[in-house]
């Protein structure tokens, strides 16, 4: 055989073998990636079913300490314990902002008027949600 064509034919053979190479690459490639986006999806799924939990969870709290509060203190109806929880929830962010020593500057009118208008915020927004 001639030395050019046997060169040829390796050639050949070699361009062959080089794009069965690249597409197994590029084939591998899609899966890392398909499997990178479903790991990404289960993360997220199940964080947000902590943070469905974690609401959860606060919701059960709140209503006990409604149920609670008004069985134990007469006269008390559930709105004049949940202002009281949100005030209570209101302080402890104050708290929190102050202890935290990686917070910016953080400016909140403070007052026991501005205290009783977040409350009312709060209210009006959950109603509005409820309407919608």
């Amino acid at each position: 055989m001639n030395e050019r064509v046997k060169r040829a034919m390796n050639e050949i053979n070699a361009a062959a073998r080089m794009r069965v190479a690249a597409n197994e690459k590029a084939e591998a490639e899609k899966i890392l990636q398909i499997k990178r986006a479903e790991g990404d999806a289960e993360s997220k799924y199940l964080a947000g079913l902590g943070i469905a939990r974690q609401r959860q969870a606060i919701v059960d709290g709140l209503r006990d300490s409604v149920l609670a509060f008004s069985s134990n203190v007469p006269g008390t109806s559930s709105k004049d314990v949940m202002d009281m929880v949100l005030v209570t929830q209101y302080f402890d962010t104050m708290k929190e902002i102050g202890a935290s020593s990686k917070t910016n500057s953080v400016f909140i009118p403070h007052g026991p008027g501005v205290v009783r208008d977040v409350a009312s915020q709060i209210r009006d927004g959950f109603i509005q949600a409820n309407v919608n």
